[in-house]
Order: structure tokens, then sequence, then C-alpha cells
């Protein structure tokens, strides 16, 4: 069974979008995996599809109802539907890659893209929402942060990428940055590619590699070392 993406947003004309190209695009028109955008206004209220009112005790902005967000949850996935549901929100859970690793491995996702000041916190819990968040940051939606989840996912799946290495040696893998990388020309701009790369011995390259890994790692997120 293919990995399959729901994305319930109040922009569905966004996806694909970059999903659509490279890598994910070759494997979305092979049907290694599928994605549907489900529009939430569909399930909005009166003439004007409305989908947001404003916050219970005061404040800036506004946030989207719990019961047009659960209809729109209702009518695109089954209440026996296996996928994890995520809801994209600055407060959740770390995506890392041992969490990509999970979704990865299971029969998809499906995702709620948030927007104004956030969605009804009944809704998170009714229809068991999993928050998740890409970073420390605040973005205009979700829908943006939902493209990161799934292109970090479909890169994992069998027959995306063209090596089985190259999604086993990178950063994150095993909690430590990835070493550097060099190509040709063999010097370029009076910086030449260090030595061991072009001494054709593979526990020294290994061992340069493991090395450059720990430094880097050290200097940039010591946090990783920490895990």
């Amino acid at each position: 069974m293919s990995f399959s993406a729901t994305i319930l947003t109040l922009y569905p004309d966004m996806f694909p979008g970059p999903l659509g190209m490279s890598l994910s695009g070759d494997a979305l028109a092979r049907g290694v995996w599928s994605l549907e955008a489900k529009n939430i206004r569909d399930h909005g209220l009166g003439r004007h599809r409305t989908v947001d009112d404003t916050p219970a005790g005061g404040g800036p902005g506004m946030v989207i109802r719990c019961d047009v967000l659960a209809s729109a949850i209702d009518a695109n996935v089954a209440a026996d539907d296996p996928r994890p549901k995520l809801l994209m929100s600055p407060r959740g859970k770390p995506l890392t890659q041992g969490y990509v690793r999970e979704l990865a491995a299971g029969p998809g996702v499906v995702i709620v893209c948030g927007r104004f000041e956030g969605v009804d916190e009944r809704v998170i819990e009714a229809r068991g929402l999993q928050e998740v968040s890409i970073g420390d940051y605040v973005l205009s939606g979700g829908e943006m942060a939902a493209m990161i989840v799934l292109d970090s996912c479909v890169r994992l799946l069998p027959g995306v990428m063209g090596k089985e290495a190259s999604g086993t040696e990178e950063s994150f893998e095993s909690n430590r940055l990835e070493y550097p990388h060099y190509t040709r020309p063999r010097e370029w701009e009076g910086r030449p590619i260090p030595d061991v790369l072009l001494s054709g011995n593979h526990a020294m390259i290994e061992r340069w590699r493991h090395e450059e890994s720990e430094r880097i790692t050290r200097e940039r997120r010591p946090d990783l070392l920490e895990r």
C-alpha cells in the first residue's frame, strides 16, 4: 500500500506545490505516494462559508471554529483511518528525523493546516490531533510546514532515492550533523579537496568523515551530542 497524505487547508491550491517536483514529484507521478488537499472552507457556515470567530476571553486575531474543522475532518477522514492526524503548530512535538522515519514507515498522514491565531482547543482533543512543530518560529499558516513534513517522509519511501545509503548517512540520522562533501575540480580558488578523500584508503576516509561529523556537531549543535 502506498503512502497516502490528506491535507486539510484553507488554501488547497498551494498543493502539491514543490511536492510536485523533483524526487517527490516523480514518486507522486509513479504512485509511490498519493496526495489530496481538501478545503476546510467547504464546511464553513452560512452564505460566506465562515470558518473562524473571535477568541473567547478576548484578544487579537481569529480562531478556527471547532465545529467547522470537525466537519471537515469527519467528511474526509474515516473513523477507522489508521493514519495519524497531525496539526502543524509551533507548540507541538518537534519534528525530528526519528519521528519522520516513524511516519514514513506507516500508511501515511492526515495533516491539518491551521491559520489565524490557531484552532479551537476542543477539536484538537475531540479528534485526537497530534500537534507537530517544525521549529521555534511562527509561520502564516501550516501549509509550508506540512510540505516539509511530507517531503521529509516521501524521500524515505522505498524506490524514491537512488541509493539507500543516501538516507542513512545524512544529518540527524545518528544525532550528528553530516560531514563536508567535495567533488571536482580538485582545486578551486586555491581551495583543494582534502588529501585523505583522494587517498583511496577507505578506512582513513571513513575515520575522517566521522571526525568531521563530530567536530561540526560539537561546534554548531552540541545539543545533539547530549541526546
